[in-house]
């Protein structure tokens, strides 16, 4: 058992031997405040320093679970490019998936700013997250809709007078997975970074269905801390710690397993 934030909850342990799977399938550390990578205006992602002993740790990888993890590095590592047209057709599919019945203008319009982009070019707000954050909007909207639908259109609850800019705080959102994660190391140095990493070899749309999961627990977390606007980085850190703690929760052997995936409806 381990002690996070006064409550326990039984935490896995991380076998060197046999894996559940051996291929993918197709279709905590302790926060504290580190630097921060600013975003959107007033709206920084959420870092955590790691530990001296945090940085000693290495796993070992199935030749899979390595598969994997490029895959998905090759997915983070793609920026947004305005002049790619898959990269133009997919900001139009969400516009669509967002919006079905209103006519999209233009790429650079001000419409964009009813989604919570911060001006009339959505392609300005990616410099954070890369087209990968595009893509798991887009994963959102398609797969969820209904809770994606609630967010954009703060649905639920008592709403803030000032609230968060629901596609900024999207962007944000992935970039706070790929370092809580520490994604971009050659092979997971922490324990949350392997446990992830065994949902991955599981299920080849982890990150994505994390994804969902930490936007609509943060918006559950935004509604519970009566937040504003400026709140925002407090009520980031809150979601990223209850993450935290529910992938290193025993019985969670599938990204599905997380107590917050019960919050997405489809």
């Amino acid at each position: 058992m381990e002690e996070i934030e006064g409550s326990f909850v039984a935490v896995r342990r991380l076998s060197h031997g046999s894996e559940r799977s051996t291929g993918c399938h197709s279709s905590p550390a302790e926060v504290v405040t580190g630097s921060t990578a600013w975003i959107g205006r007033g709206l920084s992602c959420v870092c955590a320093q790691r530990r001296d002993s945090d940085a000693r740790l290495s796993f070992d990888m199935t030749p899979s679970q390595e598969e994997c993890l490029q895959r998905l590095q090759n997915r983070i590592e793609v920026t947004y490019d305005s002049t790619n047209k898959d990269h133009q057709d997919s900001l139009k599919s969400l516009w669509y998936a967002s919006f079905p019945s209103t006519e999209l203008l233009g790429l650079i319009s001000d419409q964009w700013k009813e989604m919570g982009w911060q001006g009339k070019d959505p392609s300005t707000d990616f410099r954070g997250g890369g087209y990968i954050s595009l893509e798991n909007l887009l994963f959102f909207a398609k797969n969820y809709p209904r809770s994606f639908q609630e967010l954009l259109k703060k649905q639920n609850g008592d709403r803030a007078l000032w609230e968060y800019p629901f596609a900024v705080a999207g962007v944000n959102i992935t970039f706070m997975l790929i370092q809580m994660l520490d994604l971009l190391a050659a092979k997971p140095r922490t324990l949350l970074g392997a446990i992830f990493l065994k949902l991955l070899s599981e299920n080849d749309r982890a990150f994505d269905i994390l994804y969902c999961i930490a936007f609509r627990l943060m918006d559950q977390q935004w509604l519970a801390m009566t937040a504003s606007y400026m709140d925002f980085n407090t009520v980031m850190k809150s979601t990223r710690r209850q993450l935290e703690q529910e992938l290193l929760m025993e019985d969670v052997q599938r990204i599905e397993d997380m107590p917050s995936y019960r919050l997405l409806s489809r």
